[in-house]
C-alpha cells in the first residue's frame, strides 16, 4: 500500500525532505568522568550541555555509545555534541565496554557485558539533576547499533532510537554477505580497531592523533591502566578465521557466535519495548538496505524507515541514473535535521502514539520519494533468461551451457558498496563492461518503454562445478543507449549456503538462507545444481532504450575471500533453457 504525499503530510512518521529549521543554543563545556557498573569495570563518558546551563537546568538528554574513542585529547568537544547540542539537548557520548578510555576487555560487537551496560548508563542519566529523565539512543555504524541495544534493555527512560546506516545482521550484511566471507571489510576494519585499543589512530592527512581524551584530574594514569586491560584481548580477527558458518564459536569469542551480535535475533524484545524508531540506510551501502527491510518487517514498534541512494552514513548520494553533479534531496544536513524532528516527537511523546511503520525510500532515475506501510510493494515478476550468445531473453530459448573458469585475481572497484563501510567513502560503481574478460554477461532488448524495478531480484542458477564450494556473484545492470553499463545491485551466495530456509520469516523477499551448519549442502562436483538466492533490494526507474545486463562471476578479489581457499579454482558451466538460469525482477506499472 502506497501513501500519498498529502497523506503523509499528515503522518506522525512524515519524512521531510528539507528538515527541520534548527535551533541556536551554543555548545557548553565538555565534561568527562567514569561511571562504575555491576562488576566494577568503569565507563568513560563525556557530557555536554547546552551554553549557560547551570547544575539543575532539566535537558533531555542523546545518548551515544561507540568504540571509535568519544572524544580526542586535546580537543573541547565530540562530532556528535557539536551536532546535537545546538538543538537544545545534553549529549553524552560514551567509550564501550573495552575501549577508548573505558575499562574492560572488548572481545566482539556488542557482547552481552557491553549491552548490559546500557541499562546502567541509563539509570545513570536519569539520577542527574540536570536530567528530565528521557533520553533518545542515537549513533552512525557501530554507534547506531548500540543504539538498537539500548531498546533491547526495555529501560523506562528510554524514549525512543535513532539509528543510522545499522547492520541489523552482523553475518549477512557485512561480515559474510550470502556467507562469502568479506576478507576487506574483515581484515580492515579489524585491523583498525586493534589499533584503536592501543590508542592509535592515523588521520586522514596521514598524520597520527594524539590518542582518546583521558577522563578526568588523574587521566592519563586511569588510562594507561585501561589501555592494558584492552591489550590482553584477543583481536577480532582470530574469531572470524574460525567461521564459515552463523553458527560456528569461536574459542576467541569465549564460544560465542555470530548470532549473539545480530540485532535481527532479538526483534522480540525490541518490539515488546514499544521504543519509537527512526532508521536509515542506503540502497549503496553493503546489506543495510537489506537489514532496514527485515527490520521493517520483524519488528512491531513505531518505525519510520528511510533509505536513500547513499553510500555509509549518508554523507555522499549515488544515482548512477540521474546526471553526477544534480543535488539530491535530504541533503546531508537535512537528515540530521530530521532526526532532531523525530527525537523531538519522542521527546513529547508523539510518535509513541503513532500505531504502526511506514517505509520510505527513493526510487533510482525517478529521483522521487515514495511512502508505503507495507513491503515488498506490489509487482509483478518478470522472467529473463540467460541464454546462448550472452542474451538476456524472456522465453528461455534452446539448451545449452556457458563455461566459466574462475579467475581468483579477478576483483572490483575499490569504491563498492562495501568499501564505503570502512571509511564512508563515496559510492561509484563506473562502467561494468571493464570486468566483462573474468564474467559472463547477459543483455536484452531495448526496453520499448520506461519500466520501474522496485524490491528484490531473485536470481536462480543451474551450475555444475568441478568443485565441491565456490563464490556465486551475481550483478544487475542497466545499459545506457551509448553502451555504458551501470551498477543497479548485487547479491552473493556461497554453494555450501544453498539450502532453501523453507520457513524463514524474510521468505515473502524471496529465497532466504539458514547459513547454519546443519543446512550445509556441498555441491558434488560434475553434478549440476540448483542456487537460487535473493539480490540486494533497489528501487529504480529504467528509461525506454535502456537494457538490462545481468553479469555472474565466481570472485571479487577486491573485497571477498576465495573460495575454496585452496587447491585448483573451479571450473563452471551455467545451463541454459527452460530449467537454466534466469532472473526474476519485480516490476511496478506506471
Amino acid at each position: 500500500m502506497s501513501i500519498s504525499t498529502q497523506e503523509m503530510s499528515h503522518s506522525i512518521f512524515s519524512y521531510d525532505l528539507d528538515g527541520a529549521a534548527p535551533r541556536s543554543d551554543k555548545v557548553g563545556p565538555l565534561e568527562s568522568t567514569y561511571v562504575t557498573m555491576r562488576d566494577g569495570v568503569r565507563i568513560a563518558l563525556d557530557i555536554v550541555r547546552p551554553l549557560g546551563d547551570d547544575a539543575n537546568t532539566k535537558r533531555d538528554t542523546i545518548l551515544v555509545m561507540t568504540r571509535y574513542w568519544r572524544g580526542t585529547k586535546g580537543e573541547s568537544s565530540n562530532q556528535w555534541a557539536d551536532l546535537l547540542v545546538p538543538s537544545g539537548h545534553a549529549v553524552i557520548v560514551g567509550d564501550s565496554r573495552g575501549t577508548g578510555a573505558s575499562f574492560g576487555q572488548w572481545p566482539y560487537h556488542r557482547a552481552r557485558p557491553e549491552t548490559l551496560d546500557f541499562s546502567e548508563i541509563l539509570d545513570w542519566i536519569v539520577a542527574q539533576p540536570w536530567s528530565t529523565g528521557q533520553v533518545i539512543g542515537y549513533g552512525l555504524s557501530y554507534t547506531a547499533n548500540t543504539a538498537d541495544w539500548m531498546a533491547e534493555r526495555n529501560h523506562p527512560a528510554l524514549k525512543g532510537i535513532i539509528p543510522r546506516f545499522a547492520d541489523y545482521d552482523s553475518y549477512e550484511d557485512c561480515f559474510f554477505p550470502g556467507g562469502v566471507p568479506n576478507l576487506f571489510v574483515v581484515q580492515t576494519w579489524s585491523a583498525n580497531v586493534k589499533e584503536l585499543d592501543r590508542n592509535v589512530k592515523i588521520l586522514a592527512n596521514g598524520q597520527r592523533s594524539p590518542g582518546v581524551r583521558p577522563v578526568g584530574p588523574d587521566g592519563e594514569a586511569d588510562l594507561a591502566e585501561a589501555l592494558r586491560d584492552h591489550e590482553r584481548a584477543v583481536p577480532i580477527s582470530e574469531g572470524f578465521q574460525q567461521v564459515t558458518f552463523k553458527d560456528d564459536r569461536p574459542t576467541t569469542w569465549g564460544g560465542d557466535s555470530m548470532i549473539e551480535w545480530s540485532t535481527q535475533e532479538v526483534a522480540d524484545r525490541i518490539s515488546r519495548s514499544r521504543t519509537p524508531t527512526q532508521n536509515l540506510a542506503g540502497w549503496f551501502d553493503g546489506g543495510t538496505a537489506q537489514g532496514a527491510i527485515r527490520r521493517f518487517l520483524g519488528q512491531s514498534n513505531p518505525m519510520n524507515l528511510i533509505i536513500g541512494p547513499w553510500n555509509h552514513g549518508g554523507d555522499h548520494a549515488y544515482d548512477p541514473l540521474r546526471d553526477p553533479g544534480e543535488t539530491i534531496v535530504p541533503t546531508f544536513a537535512s537528515q540530521y535535521a530530521n532526526d532532531v524532528r523525530f527525537a523531538g516527537l519522542c521527546f513529547n511523546g508523539e510518535a509513541g502514539k503513532q500505531q504502526g511503520k511506514v517505509l520510505h525510500y527513493y526510487t533510482l532515475g525517478e529521483g522521487a520519494w515514495k511512502s508505503t506501510r507495507s513491503w515488498p510493494p506490489a509487482a509483478t515478476r518478470q522472467r529473463w533468461y540467460m541464454t546462448s550468445g550472452s542474451r538476456l531473453s524472456s522465453s528461455p530459448r534452446e539448451a545449452g551451457f556457458d563455461q566459466l573458469e574462475v579467475d581468483c585475481t579477478a576483483g572490483d572497484v575499490e569504491t563498492s558498496r562495501w568499501a564505503t563501510q570502512i571509511d564512508c567513502r563515496q559510492v561509484d560503481y563506473e562502467d561494468r563492461r571493464q570486468f566483462d574478460a573474468a564474467r559472463l554477461a547477459y543483455t536484452g532488448e531495448p526496453l520499448t518503454r520506461d519500466l520501474e524495478v522496485t524490491g528484490h531480484p531473485v536470481v536462480h542458477l543451474n551450475v555444475t562445478s568441478t568443485r565441491e564450494d565456490g563464490a556465486f556473484l551475481v550483478y544487475l545492470e542497466t545499459v545506457r543507449p551509448d553502451g555504458v553499463s551501470l551498477y543497479l545491485t548485487e547479491g552473493q551466495l556461497r554453494a555450501v549456503h544453498r539450502k532453501v530456509w523453507i520457513d524463514s520469516p524474510f521468505r515473502a523477499l524471496g529465497p532466504q538462507h539458514s547459513y547454519l551448519r546443519r543446512d550445509a549442502e556441498p555441491l558434488i562436483p560434475g553434478e549440476a545444481a540448483i542456487l537460487t538466492f535473493t539480490l540486494n533490494p533497489i528501487s529504480a526507474l529504467l528509461p525506454a532504450g535502456h537494457r538490462f545486463r545481468v553479469v555472474l562471476a565466481g570472485s571479487d578479489k577486491t573485497t571477498f575471500a576465495t573460495v575454496p581457499a585452496d587447491g585448483l579454482p573451479p571450473t563452471l558451466k551455467f545451463h541454459h533453457g527452460q530449467a537454466g538460469c534466469w532472473i526474476d525482477l519485480p516490476v511496478i506499472e506506471a
